[in-house]
């Protein structure tokens, strides 16, 4: 990829949305399987234009930097971006959250619009190397209304997604701040990798009121009663930490205490919490907190379930530590049985 041309930050988003899809997914065989599973390699460019829309949303924000107003930040070194430039129309209207927007009467539009944009330059422009096709990721086929991975892009991009993620939000991060017209905005100050792809934590918090009905006022971990201030103060915490799926979805939150979660970090929980999590958020509360959240945050059930099974997966694979409490962890060891969600 370094042998292509990266005038825009298009290919950077077309890389994080494959990589995305293929974890968001529910899972249709165990992991050997998985890697020859025909399914998986499918993937439809409607798919990919929402998850671009998604990606970015927060990208439409102005950023408030050294100049006298704010400014919606460049993603090429031409002229704004119509994906953005429209997203940032929408915010002027009062859309405020993804959830929204989803919601809103322009959404049909936009996916129509950005699905023709999409289909005429970054699904094609992406393997476009020293001006031949490389189709490294998936062949050439603009007959289909969709996408077939190569064999083993799907697993990589699954056993690789951090990597891949972080790689790609660093090197968007660098594209974006190079563009002159940002750089005079910008002025070399601010996390604008936290800008551009942090967690809003004032969204988060809108999560706290239902989250305390659900668990009726106790922590998620612990099931000790939450207070309003110290190391018992309620947060709302990702069960699958932002470090390993950098993204909000309603279905992934839970309350707990400040301690409870600092002690957690970037953690999983145990196997036990995990089970609690899906009896809570996925059998008794799925439909309300779709309904409730859902002007927030991206509520899909399946796709939280999906990230679920393969953040454990992993964790199976790699023997990794899981949370129980305090400074307690376990461990799935190799040979333990893993069931999916």
């Amino acid at each position: 990829m370094v042998e292509g041309e990266f005038t825009a930050t298009y290919k950077f988003a077309l890389l994080h949305a494959l990589a995305d899809i293929c974890i968001e997914r529910p899972l249709h065989s165990d992991v050997t399987a998985n890697l020859h599973d025909a399914l998986d390699s499918v993937i439809t460019i409607d798919e990919l234009v929402v998850k671009f829309i998604e990606l970015y949303w927060q990208h439409s924000l102005p950023y408030n930097g050294v100049a006298d107003e704010a400014f919606v930040l460049l993603q090429n070194a031409g002229n704004q971006s119509a994906l953005v430039q429209d997203l940032a129309a929408m915010r002027l209207q009062g859309i405020r959250t993804i959830g929204q927007l989803k919601q809103s009467q322009h959404w049909k539009s936009l996916l129509t619009k950005t699905r023709n944009t999409f289909k005429q330059g970054p699904l094609w422009r992406l393997q476009l190397l020293a001006g031949k096709e490389e189709c490294f990721y998936y062949p050439h086929d603009k007959s289909q209304k969709h996408i077939v991975l190569n064999p083993g892009i799907a697993f990589c991009f699954r056993r690789f997604y951090d990597l891949v993620v972080s790689l790609a939000r660093n090197h968007w991060t660098q594209k974006v701040s190079a563009f002159p017209a940002n750089f005079a905005v910008l002025g070399g100050k601010g996390d604008l990798s936290q800008f551009l792809f942090g967690s809003d934590r004032n969204s988060i918090i809108s999560a706290r009121p239902l989250l305390t009905e659900i668990q009726q006022g106790k922590c998620f971990y612990c099931n000790k009663s939450l207070k309003n201030d110290g190391s018992n103060a309620a947060e709302v915490d990702h069960f699958i930490p932002w470090a390993r799926y950098p993204s909000d979805l309603g279905h992934n939150f839970v309350l707990a205490h400040r301690s409870c979660n600092n002690a957690k970090r970037d953690h999983l929980a145990a196997q036990l919490h995990k089970e609690r999590w899906y009896e809570q958020n996925i059998i008794n509360n799925a439909a309300q907190i779709t309904a409730e959240l859902s002007q927030y945050f991206i509520c899909d059930s399946s796709r939280s379930e999906a990230i679920t099974a393969w953040a454990y997966q992993l964790a199976h694979l790699g023997d990794s530590p899981l949370w129980v409490g305090g400074r307690e962890f376990e461990t799935l060891k190799g040979g333990a049985e893993v069931e999916l969600i």
